[in-house]
């Protein structure tokens, strides 16, 4: 069943309510705001790799208030365990019994702060909540709830007791956003005390309404043009003469959902190729690893996904047939 112009009016209008809500926290970062919340609602986790001090934390907080959800931060580092984010059972001496203890990583909304500066035994902890929204301990496995997704952020320019995550890992977020710093007509309203940091939004939508626009994305028409056109852009990052490993499958999945979701944000019923290519950067960039030479030379993911969009030529339809 395709979403009806209804629906997608009304997922838009509740899209745009919940990103003015958010936007309170953090100003001027409009369109890094509709992102993560896109990618929220494709059931997918957000990877913000920026320099400390550009609103992170807050982006991650204020999406949690605003769904009402619950939401938990840990703060990655080299001591850390993987039985400090999954949970433990503990024995009972009172009643004889074991107990569950859950960790962080059930809640709503999960801040993974400078997930890189965390051992790779500890990454691995994510890996299957990340994939399938469940944790097993000893055995067990316990189901993390909906709406989830985790918001990991990482220092791109401090390597020093950091650890690269997998690309294993990597592949598992749908988007790669850097912030970025705001302009100054946003950071001047910050220092005069229109927004703050720490600033609580109100929470305007239930965990309820969430998984019915997660519902609603799903149906998004993507038609054969479109479904061709993420294939061939796929493709083409596989056969990139700087590429060593293009996108994987379940990077091409991503990008077709979150494409999906894009397109009823914006009040439509079916994907177009505009739909793609605004997506395609933070899609597929991180999931690219390139050869030495590429490397050396200063070619970057993005400038190799930005040749593909160049080469690729998009369907002439608008991709409603």
């Amino acid at each position: 069943m395709t979403i009806a112009p209804e629906q997608a009016s009304w997922f838009a209008d509740t899209f745009g309510l919940i990103a003015d809500n958010m936007e309170q926290a953090l100003l001027g970062k409009r369109h890094v705001i509709e992102l993560v919340l896109a990618a929220a609602l494709s059931e997918g986790h957000v990877l913000l790799e920026d320099v400390p001090g550009t609103g992170k934390t807050a982006l991650a907080r204020s999406l949690a208030q605003t769904i009402r959800g619950t939401s938990t931060r840990v703060q990655f580092t080299p001591d850390l365990l993987p039985s400090d984010i999954t949970g433990i059972r503990v024995f009972d001496q009172k009643r004889g019994e074991w107990e569950f203890h859950a960790g962080p990583i059930f809640a709503n909304v999960v801040l993974a702060d400078e997930i890189n500066r965390a051992s790779p035994k500890t990454q691995s902890a994510l890996l299957e909540v990340m994939e399938e929204g469940n944790v097993t301990v000893d055995g067990v496995t316990r189901e993390v709830g909906a709406p989830f997704v985790v918001i990991a952020t990482q220092n791109p320019v401090e390597a020093a007791g950091t650890y690269r995550l997998p690309e294993a890992q990597l592949d598992r977020f749908m988007v790669r956003i850097a912030i970025g710093y705001p302009d100054d007509a946003s950071t001047l309203r910050i220092l005069q005390g229109v927004a703050h940091p720490r600033k609580t939004v109100e929470g305007i939508v239930e965990l309820e309404r969430m998984m019915q626009l997660i519902e609603l994305a799903r149906t998004v028409q993507l038609s054969p043009l479109i479904s061709d056109y993420v294939m061939r852009l796929v493709d083409a990052t596989r056969r990139a003469s700087e590429v060593r490993l293009g996108v994987s499958v379940r990077g091409a999945i991503s990008f077709a959902r979150i494409v999906m979701t894009w397109a009823a944000s914006r009040g439509r019923t079916y994907a177009t190729p505009d739909d793609v290519r605004a997506l395609a950067v933070p899609t597929l960039a991180h999931r690219l690893i390139l050869e030495p030479e590429a490397e050396f030379d200063g070619v970057t993911a993005v400038d190799v996904v930005g040749q593909v969009l160049l080469d690729v030529p998009p369907p002439v339809e608008n991709g409603t047939a």
